[in-house]
């Protein structure tokens, strides 16, 4: 069973869509085994994104992702990180493919709704930065 971590980001919150990606996950067999809200603060985001620190976006992405509450979910299943990466669509929505959740309901770029994790080392550090191995139930 392979493990990824999904965000609802405060964009999606504040739009009332978390329902909608609830559902399609679970109309995708996509098994949530954690769930919380959070808010995190500026320096909860730069660490979270630490790996991105040198980008000209970093300052603009944690401003955003510390702006209001978002909702972090442990997705398990057999080749899940694949499946909810398609699941969300392209990071640029406009590129998304029809019926995607970006596609669907991002406003820009930055402004996606969602977030997943890219790889299992990916998944492994961004399921630990939010949750504890009490807080995940499989």
């Amino acid at each position: 069973m392979e493990r990824t971590l999904s965000i609802v980001k405060p964009d999606g919150v504040k739009r009332g869509v978390i329902g909608e990606v609830i559902k399609r996950l679970e109309e995708s067999q996509i098994n949530i085994v954690a769930m919380k809200m959070i808010y995190m603060t500026k320096n909860q985001a730069k660490g979270f994104y630490a790996v991105h620190k040198e980008r000209p976006f970093f300052g603009s992405l944690t401003d955003f992702m510390s702006s209001g509450p978002a909702v972090v979910m442990v997705l398990e299943g057999e080749g899940v990180i694949a499946r909810y990466r398609k699941l969300m669509g392209a990071t640029n929505f406009e590129e998304a493919e029809e019926g995607t959740i970006r596609r669907d309901f991002a406003t820009d770029i930055e402004k996606n709704v969602v977030h997943g994790s890219d790889a299992p080392e990916t998944a492994e550090f961004e399921i630990n930065y939010f949750f504890n191995s009490f807080e995940i139930v499989s």
